[in-house]
Formats: C-alpha cells, structure tokens, sequence
C-alpha cells in the first residue's frame, strides 16, 4: 500500500443515512494515489480499473471496459459477478424487470461502469437504488471515459 500523507478532494453529499462522494480520496503521491485505500478490496479493485484505463485510454464502449476488468479481476483472483439481475420487490412480490449490475465484487461492492462525457446524478442515482434494492452498502461508478480515471469516480454508501 502507498504511504504518505491522505489527500482529499472528496464533496460529500448526504441523503438520510446515503453518502454520495462525488471525488476522491487518495492516499501517497500524485502520480501513485490509491482512492479509498482503508479497504484492501477496494484497493485491488482501483488497481485493477486503473491498469485497464492505463492501458486503453478513454473513449471506448463501455462493454470494451468492463470485459478489460473482468479479465484483470480474473488475473488477480478478485471474485466477482457481471451483469448481476437486480430483482424488484412490490407488494410482496419478487419482479425481474431487466435491470442489471455490471459488477458486484466479492459480494460486497458494487460496480457500475460508464463510459461518458460526464456522470451525472442520475447515474449515481441509478447505482444506489441497485444497492438499496440488493442490500450492499458501498458501490462505485467509474467513468472510463475520464482522462484520469480518479476524476471519474463516485463513491457512493448506504
């Protein structure tokens, strides 16, 4: 793990008991920051989106980045789920209407991956309500299209 200093450039915005951080912490120097560094988990994932956004650049689709990090979880014996159904309970009733996670990593963190010209509140909007409706506290959309990758991440806890 790097040492140094924590930096943050983290905005946080609550909604009840929901934190949406629209920057990130990093820990160490400029050009080796991990964001979120406390969890080894969430390290490995970054390194993992980091090394794929290193090596392809922003501007591709979105299936082009997540397949690239399916492989990196792969290489690095990260246990994860793609495009996981995320089911709506109405009225007692469990409803599968199409919806789907791009990751759910070791079952703990949710991933949505983006490939956009900016995230916007929807999409962080669209990821907590998948973690509210499977339960998982602490989700992430990555915006692959970012010239940084840590400029295009929003961290978002229930």
């Amino acid at each position: 793990m790097a040492e140094g200093r924590e930096q943050s450039a983290q905005h946080g915005v609550r909604f009840g008991r929901t934190t949406v951080h629209t920057r990130m912490s990093a820990v160490g120097s400029a050009s080796r920051r991990v964001p979120y560094s406390r969890d080894p988990l969430v390290v490995q994932i970054f390194r993992c989106a980091i090394e794929v956004h290193r090596v392809l650049g922003p501007g591709l689709l979105e299936s082009t980045y997540s397949r690239c990090l399916a492989h990196e979880f792969l290489g690095c014996g990260v246990r994860f789920r793609e495009q996981v159904p995320v089911p709506v309970s109405y009225k007692a009733i469990r409803l599968e209407c199409g919806y789907r996670l791009d990751f759910l990593v070791e079952d703990r963190v949710m991933l949505e991956i983006k490939s956009v010209e900016r995230v916007i509140h929807l999409h962080r909007a669209q990821l907590l309500t998948y973690m509210r409706l499977l339960e998982i506290e602490v989700g992430f959309v990555m915006n692959f299209n970012a010239p940084r990758l840590v400029d295009g991440v929003s961290r978002v806890v229930l």
